[in-house]
């Protein structure tokens, strides 16, 4: 049998944002991911391998290379692939694009946290940043909250402005005006200082938080995170990890039990309502490029 390798085109046309997020909480059914990271370095280029092992579903590693030199000779910065593994014997099953993997996993993860946690009903969806994650959660949110209307925003207007375009949704000039305004508030930045203040915030609405990863990397203030109900995607991947939550807690703004559930205690994550402001923090982590590279190989077998 040939080994499937599957590239970003033919891959994403199989896949569905829902079916994605059913797939994400199934994943979480099954006994806790082990993951693990791993650097090397040749100044200044970088391989980043993030391996995970769910029994059941089997085993992946995903692996990273940057080259910030790539851009000026007209290549990509960031490459990759995912090697996915058997459970059974641990035979290689598929090689799948690195790319499709990152952008699916990624706005899939807040897809998720948004569908379990925003109010049903919210009509105005605000996009922070307008980079390549913010086009994925433009894509990603129009499929999870259909009948709502988007906003995107951006430090440079102009980039704000060529996605709005490019995906058919507003342009918000002025980001106090458009989160007072949006009932989910999306936020994909690499801030090192907040850019989402909790005075901005009002009871019923939804903010989740994607752009921070390091533990210098934040993109809400301490007020946002006190009047909110925190949840996160995976406690090992955040707490310690992101400066999100990581500040906060070895501050004491934060407790460790104001952090309610990550997606291994899906049940325990409560819709927000009207008087009440949630937070989803996402954090990744190699267990859900596994659990997202299986649902891209279980569609690229089905077809």
């Amino acid at each position: 049998m040939t080994l499937p390798i599957i590239p970003f085109a033919e891959g994403e046309a199989l896949l569905n944002w829902l079916e994605l997020t059913e797939a994400l909480a199934a994943g979480h059914q099954l006994p806790k991911a082990e993951i693990g990271d791993t650097f090397l370095y040749r100044d200044p280029d970088t391989l980043l391998s993030r391996a995970a092992w769910i029994d059941g579903m089997g085993l992946a590693v995903k692996s990273a290379t940057v080259f910030p030199g790539n851009p000026g000779k007209g290549k990509p910065m960031v490459n990759g692939g995912v090697c996915l593994y058997s459970d059974a014997d641990g035979m290689l099953e598929a090689l799948v694009d690195f790319h499709l993997v990152t952008k699916w996993k990624t706005a899939g993860d807040s897809l998720l946290g948004a569908l379990r946690l925003a109010r049903a009903d919210s009509e105005r969806i605000l996009i922070v940043g307008a980079g390549t994650v913010g086009a994925s959660l433009c894509e990603a949110f129009a499929a999870g909250f259909p009948q709502a209307k988007q906003a995107v925003w951006n430090r440079t207007t102009s980039k704000a402005q060529a996605l709005a375009d490019a995906k058919g949704v507003d342009l918000a000039e002025d980001l106090e005006t458009a989160v007072r305004a949006a009932d989910i508030i999306v936020s994909a930045t690499m801030s090192t200082e907040p850019v989402i203040k909790g005075e901005w915030l009002r009871p019923g609405q939804h903010l989740n938080l994607i752009g921070a990863y390091r533990p210098d990397m934040r993109e809400a203030d301490d007020a946002a995170l006190l009047k909110s109900k925190v949840y996160v995607d995976s406690f090992d991947t955040t707490l310690d990890h992101i400066g999100e939550l990581k500040m906060p807690l070895a501050e004491g703004v934060l407790q460790r039990a104001d952090v309610l559930a990550d997606f291994y205690a899906l049940d325990a994550f409560r819709r927000g309502g009207a008087d009440e402001i949630t937070l989803f923090k996402n954090g990744g982590g190699a267990h859900l490029d596994l659990m997202t590279s299986r649902y891209i190989l279980d569609k690229w077998r089905a077809a």
